[in-house]
């Protein structure tokens, strides 16, 4: 089953709905949205591009974001996601891996990505983007099996290098199925309301919501803001978001300055990183019970646990604090263990690496058998993650493998800031860790072992010459000489230690 299918249903059923919204500016019905859709298609069709073929989305939050992935999908071919936070080398990097036919992009980020990719762009803000819109329609969708590639979705990895998740139409499909049975139920009185990057977690929940036949939104300003999301939430009403849970306390603390009630919104999915006990409390005290929180990770995109909302409001459960501080149960799509170092699992209680398998996990990474291998053991996915889980099946997190930082809910990974640091004529050697932060929840910070005296000047102008700029080190630390154990491996811990006494 082609995934688009779903749009070309609610487009039948309802074409004279409005489907997207810039602001509180309908700019497409449903029936709008399934014909430039297909036009898409018509025309990616006329470019030579064939079913299977990969089309990068290098965009920020518009309305032709999604007008142009379900017109990738509507052809049968693959979306590939790119964050518009990414630099433009690191967004040339992936079209490269993937093999992207073409990939379109949005303003600022298509002067980007243009200048340092050999994949041809195409502006959704240009006239050549009209001219698409001008192509005839295919007439119908091409046929998908259900494990044909759909999304090829790219999540670093501590090799420095993302790797590609090969997410399929049964995943998406399953995914979205579980979403009715274990997080939220959707209508089409709804709103979803896309504040974080649509090429991530935000972005995936849109199937569930088209599905449906729902209003889709994005922010004039094209990301977060507190003020326009009350605005925007009051405006159209029964609004759903997914949330980091830092936007969920920036709202809250917000909404209490400001003498908003949240008056609009009916449900905030949190997830993507931790969220403190005392934060969700005093949210749910302010706005009510509109909140449910996931865990997933691109290998099980935004499925594998969910608290409802009724958990997270009870107070009442002797155990209510610990499940709030869990990342809830299984949802329906999955099986979840928690494993030994060998991926036997383990009685209720007991601390490893949490495993998850089922129509949701991915079948393996692109073009990196090796990854796979290490990562689908004896068809569990092995997260990388570390937890419990009680007698009663709720998850709680303890620790997350492979030094990963999470930062305003975004991934960022050590190794590929140390790589970009190396590069650095002055740097000898570099060690990257996460350092507490009351509102991001962790910031990035290095240890450096300079040739001469250091320069953080010249180091940040570095780092912004070859990552996005969210992953630059926030503070730089001068140090003699990197603690490390008698196999020559750096002690992060003994660096976690540094920070806590600073």
């Amino acid at each position: 089953m082609n995934i688009a299918s779903w749009l070309e249903r609610s487009a039948r059923i309802t074409p004279d709905v409005g489907a997207l919204f810039l602001g509180a500016d309908c700019v497409a019905t449903y029936g709008a949205f399934l014909d430039r859709a297909l036009r898409v298609a018509g025309w990616l069709a006329a470019q030579g591009v064939q079913p299977g073929d990969r089309v990068g989305l290098f965009m920020k939050n518009l309305p032709e974001y999604l007008i142009a992935q379900y017109g990738v999908w509507a052809l049968g071919g693959v979306v590939v996601p790119i964050n518009a936070k990414l630099h433009g080398r690191e967004a040339a990097w992936i079209l490269d891996n993937a093999g992207a036919s073409l990939c379109f992009t949005s303003v600022g980020l298509h002067e980007a990505v243009s200048e340092v990719s050999e994949t041809p762009c195409l502006n959704v803000s240009s006239s050549d983007w009209a001219a698409i819109l001008d192509t005839a329609p295919t007439k119908t969708l091409t046929r998908r099996t259900p494990d044909d590639l759909a999304w090829l979705f790219y999540t670093s990895g501590t090799t420095g290098r993302p790797k590609g998740v090969r997410i399929t139409h049964r995943m998406l499909q399953a995914m979205a199925l579980s979403y009715f049975a274990d997080v939220d139920e959707v209508t089409s009185e709804d709103t979803a309301l896309y504040a974080a990057p649509l090429s991530h977690g935000a972005g995936i929940y849109n199937l569930m919501h088209v599905l449906k036949g729902a209003r889709h939104v994005m922010p004039p300003s094209g990301g977060f803001d507190e003020a326009e999301i009350f605005d925007l939430a009051r405006h159209h009403g029964r609004v759903h978001m997914f949330c980091a849970p830092t936007m969920v306390k920036r709202m809250t603390d917000v909404a209490k300055a400001t003498g908003k009630t949240g008056e609009g919104l009916r449900t905030i999915v949190y997830g993507g990183g931790p969220m403190y006990v005392a934060d969700i409390v005093e949210a749910v005290d302010h706005f009510g019970p509109i909140f449910v929180q996931i865990y997933g990770q691109g290998e099980c995109p935004m499925c594998i646990t969910a608290l409802s909302r009724a958990e997270v409001c009870d107070r009442s459960h002797p155990n209510w604090q610990a499940r709030l501080a869990s990342v809830g149960r299984a949802q329906s799509v999955v099986e979840l263990a928690i494993g030994d170092a060998a991926g036997v699992p383990l009685p209720p209680g007991e601390v490893g690496e949490i495993m998850a398998r089922g129509d949701a996990v991915m079948p393996g990474y692109w073009q990196n058998t090796q990854a796979t291998a290490k990562t689908i053991v004896n068809g569990w996915l092995m997260t990388g993650d570390m937890g419990t889980l009680d007698a009663d099946g709720y998850l709680t997190l303890k620790d997350r493998s492979k030094d990963m930082i999470i930062s305003g809910g975004t991934n960022i990974y050590p190794r590929e800031v140390e790589e970009a640091l190396l590069l650095h004529p002055s740097v000898r050697e570099v060690s990257v860790v996460g350092r507490p932060h009351p509102d991001w929840g962790e910031d990035v910070v290095a240890f450096v072992v300079t040739i001469g005296d250091m320069d953080t000047s010249a180091l940040d102008a570095h780092c912004l010459d070859q990552i996005a700029r969210f992953k630059r080190p926030k503070a730089y630390f001068a140090i003699s000489e990197l603690p490390k154990n008698n196999y020559g491996k750096v002690l992060k811990t003994e660096l976690r230690k540094m920070l806590e006494e600073m």
